[in-house]
């Protein structure tokens, strides 16, 4: 496996490391720690930027040999550039699996510096994305892992993507799947003075989304069976917007991390429909995987 850890300067960037120092990894785990000298403060030829530049190679030179010392081959690399555009980048270049980004606190404000740069990666990196938290080391016990599911291939690349990674011992998957509730049309010509039709309608279609989201926690369940010592829950479909819904039983549970699959969606698809999985890793109060 590699990983891209994507450090700046702030306090996040050692909840990031002290993160993967936490966790177990596969063997053959390779860590990069990259830093970005954002180039948008710098005029052309300025002799400070060579000085951040130095500061930079401290910083990931520094990082590299804590995480040697837990037992990570590491390797590192400063760019001067643009950190939205640089980071999924090189992510695609160095053909990472994951690419670890701090966050820099749950306030709007910290949102809004954050979604200048991790919104980006999540949005644009070619591999997986963990925007991590503090609260996702777990304090040397097992890990609460929300997992949550509809059953299509993204999904399953999620729960697969936890079934293959060691965890600490105690770790507990709770999986998880929302059904939207409908609101019926009512056709102005017929329904109008009689919703019933409309609203069986939106019953029957109901009732067949609660099926198939109880099909994918069942398959997400079978998935999972094989990992090891994870100890696997699963709740019943729940009905409501599947953002709130996650966010909501991420925080009720306590959730350190949670896992769900990115459906790609580009540009008139993400205007249309949202994207779940970037809104959970942007509005979370804990860690947030997006899995390709």
């Amino acid at each position: 496996m590699k990983l891209l850890i994507a450090v700046d300067l702030s306090p996040a960037s050692q909840t990031v490391v002290d993160a993967v120092k936490a966790r177990p990894w596969p063997p053959d785990t390779t860590a990069c720690v990259l830093h970005v000298v954002d180039l948008a403060p710098f005029q052309p030829g300025m002799e400070l930027l060579e000085v951040v530049r130095q500061g930079a190679e401290s910083l990931v030179n520094s990082i590299a040999s804590d995480l040697e010392r837990s037992g990570l081959k590491t390797q590192t690399n400063v760019l001067a550039a643009y950190p939205r555009m640089a980071i999924p980048e090189y992510a695609k270049n160095w053909k990472a699996d994951f690419v670890l980004v701090g966050s820099h606190g749950s306030t709007e404000f910290a949102r809004f510096l954050l979604g200048s740069v991790a919104q980006a990666v999540v949005r644009n990196a070619p591999c997986s994305v963990e925007i991590v938290r503090p609260g996702s080391v777990g304090a040397g016990k097992g890990l609460k892992i929300l997992l949550a599911t509809d059953g299509s291939e993204p999904s399953v690349a999620a729960a697969r993507s936890i079934g293959r990674r060691p965890w600490p011992p105690g770790t507990c998957v709770k999986i998880i799947s929302a059904v939207r509730p409908l609101v019926p049309l009512l056709d102005a010509t017929s329904a109008f003075f009689d919703p019933g039709p409309a609203i069986q309608a939106a019953e029957i279609v109901e009732k067949e989304n609660r099926a198939k989201a109880a099909e994918a926690i069942a398959q997400a369940r079978v998935l999972l069976r094989g990992a090891g010592t994870l100890q696997i829950d699963a709740a019943e479909p729940l009905s409501g917007d599947p953002k709130a819904v996650i966010l909501d039983e991420a925080a009720a549970w306590g959730a350190n991390i949670i896992v769900l699959g990115s459906h790609g969606w580009h540009g008139m698809d993400r205007l249309v429909m949202g994207s779940v999985s970037e809104a959970v890793a942007m509005h979370a109060r804990c860690s947030v995987e997006v899995i390709r």
